[in-house]
């Protein structure tokens, strides 16, 4: 077998495996009373089986993507590609206002009278 099948298959069985740890957590702290629900009902290892296998495909999945994204990842924490330059501020000479003169539309010198112009 493939080296990346076996790598994928071990990492859903870890999302499985958190997914069965999930369920348990949830019927032995009876989360709003779905232990006793369970408990009780004739049909409950039917609804703990479901909900183990929707939750095994959730968090296969999820742990699946996640060792995947990590595959790129060296054993220091640093990513590839190529490092960025460090950033910094850059002077920009900006023309004074003194001299202006205010045009007519300019919203800082709109007249508040009129509030359109319909010229």
């Amino acid at each position: 077998m493939p080296q990346l099948v076996r790598f994928l298959i071990r990492h859903a069985a870890i999302g499985i495996g958190v997914a069965a740890l999930f369920v348990g957590t949830l019927l032995l702290l009876d989360v709003a009373r779905l232990g006793t629900l369970v408990w009780e009902s004739p049909s409950g290892f039917v609804a703990v089986a479901a909900l183990t296998a929707a939750l095994g495909v959730t968090f296969g999945s999820v742990q699946m993507g996640f060792a995947v994204m990590l595959l790129g990842q060296e054993a220091d924490g640093s990513g590839g590609g190529t490092p960025r330059p460090a950033l910094g501020p850059v002077p920009v000479r900006v023309a004074s206002r003194a001299g202006r003169r205010p045009t007519r539309h300019d919203h800082r010198f709109q007249d508040t009278r009129r509030p359109f112009d319909w010229d």
